[in-house]
């Protein structure tokens, strides 16, 4: 079974699916124009405080204000600052006011009547690992478990860590070679440095850095070393992911395949378009006969386990629903990764009496979940019966991709 990313362009945007087989167990879309500014730099001018929030509002382009929080920004780089100070990188507290001018990443986009929240922390994220201005450790993925390991991964970077900034060892630097690792944190100290040195020295508003196209994106922070083959039937995607594969990932050059077939194209040869609408819908039949019905709102997300025509006849009607729960969790951690569903998740699995059969869907479902590259927690079982998940937000929700994408075409 072949692990496969293709990346193909259809009707205004461009669609990134992982595959693994014929099975499509991750998907996102994006507009072919990228509006995106999350993970972009800019230099921002302080518009206001607000005091009783403990905040500031920063202008990052003309009249596009930022949500800033005074509580985890300590460390600003600042204009008037750095100037005063040349060849400083030290960490230096400083008290923002009115006015000042500094550079800000964009950290979360704006979510409907929410401004984007930017950050002083700023982050230059590799394929192995992440330089983190203001937290001056080494942190390792905890989704890399073997503690040797750990400790090899942790001395690496270790030896480059200075007063300002620090690093993250990211999932997929698990067990690669050492100067592959030291090859990508020198680049991302000079991506650091060079902003560091001129970034200052731009004008009001300038985009000091753009984050890659969220396609590429896609190949940076998947698990790459699975990935076996990177599709696409686009010359213009090929030659922006050869460049960029080129220039950060020499080796995975040899994995990129340009599709050329006139009679079939991607999307059809892997019925993306047929799999897409099964994805947003809010039913999903389970092959004993159950079903899931998949329901997002504003605060979580619930999924119900229903068991349809699954216990019609049955006699052992707890061992009947034991199983169905089993197969339902191992398809609710697929959904919530095909979905890119995140924040708080909840599961209304069919009641079961002993206890037993409840550690065991626990364990199971767990088990389920930890093959998700996002970071996703099974919390409890409540008293009434439900468990609760919690997934870290990266990007949007599926449904909210492709409607934002529909409407903007």
């Amino acid at each position: 079974m072949m692990n496969r990313l293709v990346i193909t362009r259809e009707d205004g945007r461009i669609i990134s699916a992982f595959f693994e087989g014929n099975d499509m167990v991750q998907v996102s879309l994006n507009r072919s124009e990228d509006t995106s500014i999350l993970g972009n730099i800019y230099l921002g001018k302080v518009k206001n405080i607000v005091k009783n929030i403990n905040a500031a509002f920063i202008e990052i382009a003309d009249g596009k204000m930022c949500y800033y929080s005074l509580t985890e920004n300590h460390f600003p780089i600042m204009v008037n600052h750095e100037l005063s100070n040349p060849g400083d990188n030290k960490l230096r507290e400083v008290k923002i006011k009115q006015g000042d001018e500094l550079i800000v990443q964009v950290v979360k986009e704006e979510v409907k009547t929410k401004a984007p929240v930017v950050s002083s922390n700023i982050n230059f994220t590799g394929k192995y690992v992440a330089l983190t201005y203001g937290k001056t450790t080494t942190g390792v993925s905890s989704k890399i478990t073997d503690d040797k390991e750990r400790n090899r991964l942790k001395a690496i970077a270790n030896r480059f860590v200075q007063p300002e900034y620090g690093f993250i060892i990211r999932t997929n630097a698990a067990y690669i070679p050492e100067e592959r690792i030291i090859e990508e944190i020198h680049k991302l100290i000079h991506q650091y440095e060079e902003i560091r040195k001129f970034g200052i020295h731009k004008t009001r508003f300038s985009l000091i850095y753009k984050t890659p196209a969220k396609y590429i994106c896609d190949i940076r922070d998947g698990y790459t070393e699975n990935v076996e083959e990177i599709v696409t039937d686009d010359k213009e995607l090929h030659d922006h992911i050869m460049d960029y594969l080129t220039k950060y990932q020499p080796e995975d050059v040899g994995k990129l395949r340009f599709y050329d077939d006139p009679m079939l194209s991607l999307t059809n040869l892997y019925g993306i378009r047929d799999k897409l609408s099964d994805a947003i819908r809010p039913m999903v039949w389970l092959k004993s006969g159950g079903s899931l019905v998949i329901q997002p709102t504003e605060a979580l997300t619930v999924i119900d386990v229903n068991t349809g025509k699954a216990v019609a006849g049955k006699k052992k009607v707890q061992e009947t629903f034991l199983k169905i729960n089993l197969e339902a969790a191992k398809e609710i951690a697929k959904q919530i990764r095909l979905r890119n569903l995140s924040g708080i998740i909840i599961v209304d699995f069919i009641d079961l009496e002993l206890t037993k059969d409840k550690e065991l869907l626990m364990h199971e479902f767990n088990e389920y979940l930890k093959k998700d590259p996002i970071k996703t927690t099974l919390v409890d079982m409540t008293a009434l019966g439900l468990v609760e998940i919690t997934r870290k937000k990266v990007r949007k929700p599926l449904h909210e991709q492709v409607k934002e994408v529909t409407v903007n075409e």
